[in-house]
C-alpha cells in the first residue's frame, strides 16, 4: 500500500496495456523500498494536451510517453534536452513549477545497450543500417553517432522520409544517407550493425519483410521490438550465425534516467529485472 505522500509517475499511450514500463518501474520501487507508484494511463491522441496539466495538479512528478504521443510531448514542452530537440520526440516529461521539461532517454538508453553488447568502441569508424524513418530511427541514429559510427544508412518504405532523418547530421557528424526499401542490398554493404527501428515484427503488427542475403556475415542484428522477445528478424539472424541484441536491453536502459528523475534513485539493470520482464511477456 502506498501513502498519501507517495511519489507518483506513469506512462501515457494509446493503447497502453502492452507496456512493460509499469513492471519495470515497480520492480525498482520495490527493490529500493520507495513509497511510490507507477501506473499505465490510456490516453487518446486528442486528449493528450488536456491530461498533462491534470496529472501535474494531481501530484504526478512526470510521465513516460509512448506511441502515439512522443512528438506531441516534444511540442508541448517549455524546454527540451538535446536528444529531444534533434529527434523531435520525447519519451519523458517532467513537471516543474515553471512548465514541462521534455527529454529523450531512448538515445542514451540504446547507446548504453549497444555499448554493453558491442563494447564502448564497437561501432567506432563502422557503418550502420537502420530500418525506419520515425522517432525511433532518429534516436537510433543519434545513439550510433554517439558511439562513433562513421556511416549511418536509413532504410524506409518512403525514401524521402529516410533522407529527412539523415539531415539531422547535416551540420556535422557521421555521413548519413537515406535509402528506399528496394535499395536495402546497397545499404547493407559492409555494415557492422543492423537496427530495426520499425514496428515490423511486433505482436499484432505486420511482418518485417527483409532479405538476409545482403547482410554481411559478421554483422550484428539489433531489434528494438521486444514483444515478442524473439522476433522473426532475430530468429532468422541467429539461424544464420549472426550475433543479436534484443529490444528488452534498450527498454531497460532507457528507463534508468526516467526512474532517477521520478524517484531520486539511480537503479541498476540486473538479470533479476530481465527475468521479471520476460515473465511478464510470457503472461501477456
Amino acid at each position: 500500500m502506498i501513502s498519501g505522500a507517495a511519489r507518483l509517475a506513469g506512462v501515457i499511450g494509446w493503447p497502453i496495456a502492452h507496456s512493460l514500463s509499469p513492471v519495470l518501474h515497480n520492480f525498482w520501487l520495490t527493490a529500493h523500498g520507495i513509497d511510490g507508484a507507477y501506473i499505465s494511463l490510456a490516453v487518446r491522441r486528442e486528449d493528450f494536451g488536456f491530461v498533462l496539466p491534470a496529472l501535474k495538479l494531481a501530484g504526478f512528478r512526470g510521465v513516460n510517453v509512448t506511441l502515439p504521443h512522443k512528438e506531441a510531448a516534444f511540442a508541448l514542452a517549455a524546454r527540451v534536452d538535446e536528444a529531444a530537440r534533434l529527434t523531435g520526440a520525447a519519451n519523458l516529461l517532467l513537471f516543474h513549477e515553471d512548465g514541462i521539461e521534455a527529454r529523450n532517454t531512448d538515445v542514451p538508453g540504446l547507446a548504453a545497450s549497444l555499448s554493453r553488447d558491442l563494447g564502448r568502441n564497437g561501432l567506432s569508424g563502422r557503418s550502420v543500417a537502420i530500418l525506419g524513418a520515425g522517432g525511433a530511427a532518429r534516436a537510433a541514429a543519434l545513439a550510433c553517432a554517439q558511439l562513433g559510427a562513421a556511416d549511418i544508412r536509413l532504410v524506409a518504405r518512403d525514401a524521402a522520409r529516410a533522407r529527412a532523418v539523415a539531415q539531422i547530421f547535416a551540420g556535422g557528424g557521421p555521413k548519413a544517407e537515406g535509402f528506399s526499401w528496394d535499395e536495402w542490398p546497397k545499404a547493407a554493404k559492409n555494415i557492422a550493425l543492423l537496427i530495426n527501428a520499425t514496428s515490423g515484427g511486433m505482436s499484432g503488427a505486420q511482418k518485417l519483410d527483409l532479405a538476409f542475403e545482403p547482410l554481411p556475415l559478421n554483422a550484428v542484428v539489433c531489434d528494438l521490438v521486444y514483444n515478442p522477445l524473439e522476433t522473426e528478424l532475430l530468429r532468422g539472424a541467429r539461424a544464420l550465425g549472426h550475433r543479436t541484441i534484443e529490444g528488452l536491453d534498450m527498454l531497460m536502459h532507457q528507463a534508468v534516467p526516467a526512474f532517477a528523475a521520478f524517484y531520486g534513485e539511480a537503479p541498476a539493470v540486473t538479470p533479476a529485472l530481465r527475468n521479471a520482464l520476460k515473465k511478464a511477456l510470457r503472461h501477456g
